[in-house]
């Protein structure tokens, strides 16, 4: 009712206006003489004339346009409705009157006079609501979606100047939020900062008031606090708003945002802090003219490393992976993108020394990145000899083999799942940190090939990584719900596989470094800061409101209990491990604790001798030897047939 309202107002307005045109033609046209005019013919040819217009105005649509966003597309429309009445009025005439007792160039008057009297009124209700002219000068103004824009900076100036710029974007900037009140109440190309991020919810109902409701929220500050984010998506959620962002500024540079595509909040926008962008520079003199291998090279970690290696221009990168499909992507992946690059893809498992002896026989390899590992908790945990076999001795057959061949430096990556463990796969994961330890500081002693570093690089959950939680959660989303969380108290520290693959390149860059800072140890652990552990059950909420949905009513949290081998919380330190400043920002070192290698090689000999023989219970008898905090509990003994006792 109310949108045939305002049809019906709109034509009431143009039918006075039609009326009134032609009477104000003959004014002009005769002045006092217009007293000599039958009023009765006069009225005659009102009605005749309004009758033509308003089916001409009705037939171009201008009536399923709005006034409020009237535009350059609706003059358009009433020029030509105006231009088709008049010669249809003035032939209707012709035919009935031969045009007697109406001079003609009334008519051409008229053509002026209508435009103007039908145009008018709809420009400066658009004046008024916008308090803006040149919108009026805009094509189809009217189906760009109104957006509000989060953060006052140089990302707010480049979205609206480009919308200005732009006729054809999709957006239309309506009001900036800031996040402090240092441009509150100023303006950036004409667009008003209405307020604060804490001020959301009260500047959407004043827009809403002036008939401005905006339909998407776009971040434009890519170094927002993830918290803050978190506050801006639950609101919007409330809201009934959309919430995206813009590309940043090193997508641009790198082409990948051109156009300033806008975005939905990807779920690595929600963490607790901003993301941390390291010294590329180093990494690009580390890899540069360099012969680079990749163990893992198809996982997720392993393929973003290759990809990031590759654009660093290595002289030779070799790729190393036992799932032949995944090897195949990573491979394909780089034919389409670095097609000049020389490579190697290797079939092989870090399990086989021989194998990895004749690989780096073949690929001659200065830097080794080791990314396989067996990483997914429960599975480990059923499977703990296949954990044994690839985390520990995959990593001590490829450290001897690097040593063998004099690489430069091995680069090992491991999780915050080795801090106290409490399930076969951390302490597998401490085991082969602590076989990198060891090897290191031989290194120091002057064992062989002292030359080789081992660099071992620690960091928590990656997001988006292959059997992680984000992945689950997008499914049970997709499928409609329950999001499984295991308990409602259990926190992480996540990084975006982004951040994991720099922080491996930047710790390479400093471990490498011809006058490391003062205080760094051989065999410590690079670490980077995390900021502070996310709780599950937050991230599950933030990725359903991302959806669209409202938590616990759309979709509803399922706690299904601690899995085996499972801890409500992560740890990036021991307490043995006092952490050192590296000069690097964002990333610590973790001081050496380790034995002797040769005492360590003795006892992993008889690890791998009881592995392959697969007598779990051995296994785990010696790896909890080796790994004393180790804590299991008594639940998780039992073992599998296949990892029985034999």
């Amino acid at each position: 009712m109310k949108r045939i309202n305002r049809t019906l107002l709109a034509l009431a307005h143009d039918a006075a206006m039609t009326a009134l045109s032609l009477v104000l033609s003959l004014l002009l046209r005769l002045g006092d003489d217009i007293d000599k005019l039958d009023p009765a013919v006069v009225g005659q040819d009102m009605a005749l004339f309004t009758v033509v217009v308003l089916v001409f105005l009705r037939l171009t649509g201008l009536y399923r346009g709005i006034w409020r966003y009237a535009s350059l597309n609706d003059l358009f429309a009433i020029g030509r409705a105006v231009t088709v009445s008049i010669l249809v009025y003035t032939l209707i005439l012709f035919l009935t009157t031969r045009l007697e007792g109406q001079p003609r160039s009334t008519l051409a008057i008229n053509w002026f006079v209508l435009i103007g009297l039908l145009s008018g009124p709809r420009i400066l209700y658009r004046l008024f609501k916008d308090g803006r002219l040149d919108r009026i000068f805009e094509r189809d103004a009217h189906r760009r979606v109104p957006v509000l824009l989060i953060g006052a900076g140089d990302g707010a100036e480049l979205f609206v100047n480009e919308m200005h710029r732009d006729r054809r974007s999709n957006y239309d900037p309506i009001g900036i939020l800031g996040l402090n009140d240092s441009r509150v109440g100023r303006s950036i190309h004409r667009v008003p900062v209405l307020g604060t991020i804490d001020r959301l919810t009260e500047a959407v109902e004043k827009l809403s008031k002036a008939d401005r409701r905006p339909q998407r929220l776009i971040l434009t500050n890519d170094l927002i606090d993830g918290a803050v984010i978190s506050r801006v998506v639950e609101q919007a959620s409330a809201l009934g708003i959309e919430i995206a962002r813009m590309p940043r500024v090193t997508e641009l540079k790198s082409g990948v945002g051109d156009g300033l595509e806008i975005r939905p909040i990807a779920i690595e926008d929600l963490l607790g802090r901003p993301q941390r962008v390291l010294d590329r520079d180093a990494m690009a003199r580390l890899i540069r003219g360099r012969r680079v291998l990749v163990t893992g090279a198809g996982g997720t970690i392993g393929s973003e490393l290759v990809r990031q290696i590759a654009a660093l221009e290595p002289t030779h990168l070799t790729l190393v992976d036992n799932a032949e499909y995944q090897l195949y992507l990573i491979d394909l992946d780089l034919a389409e993108h670095f097609a000049r690059l020389p490579r190697t893809a290797c079939l092989g498992d870090v399990r086989d020394r021989r194998r990895l002896d004749e690989i780096m026989a073949e690929a001659g390899p200065e830097l080794v990145f080791h990314a396989a590992a067996y990483k997914h908790v429960p599975m480990v945990e059923a499977n703990p000899t296949e954990g044994v076999l690839t985390n520990v001795i995959g990593t001590r057959n490829l450290a001897e083999a690097c040593r063998a061949a004099g690489v430069a430096a091995m680069v090992m990556i491991s999780t915050d799942k080795a801090v106290h463990p409490t399930n076969v796969m951390g302490a597998t994961k401490r085991l082969a940190e602590c076989v990198c330890q060891a090897l290191d500081l031989a290194g120091r002693a002057g064992g062989q090939n002292p030359k080789t570093r081992f660099v071992t690089v620690r960091f928590g959950n990656v997001l988006g990584s292959t059997g992680s939680v984000v992945p689950l959660f997008r499914r049970q989303l997709e499928a409609g719900g329950p999001l499984t969380v295991t308990h409602k108290d259990v926190t992480r520290f996540f990084m975006t596989v982004r951040e994991a693959v720099e922080l491996v390149l930047q710790a390479s860059t400093v471990a490498m470094s011809d006058h490391p800072p003062e205080g760094l140890e051989r065999g410590g652990i690079f670490v980077l800061e995390m900021g502070d552990a996310v709780k599950i059950t937050d991230l599950a909420r933030q990725m359903i409101r991302l959806a669209g949905l409202v938590p616990d009513k759309d979709i509803k949290l399922e706690f299904v209990g601690l899995r085996p081998g499972e801890k409500l919380y992560e740890e990036l330190f021991h307490e043995a491990e006092p952490p050192v400043e590296t000069g690097a920002d964002g990333i610590l070192l973790a001081a050496p604790r380790t034995s002797d290698y040769a005492v360590l090689a003795r006892a992993i000999d008889d690890m791998e001798e009881a592995a392959r023989a697969r007598d779990g219970s051995r296994v785990l008898s010696i790896l909890g030897h080796l790994v004393p905090e180790l804590q299991r509990e008594p639940g998780q003994q039992a073992l599998p047939a296949a990892d029985a006792a034999r």
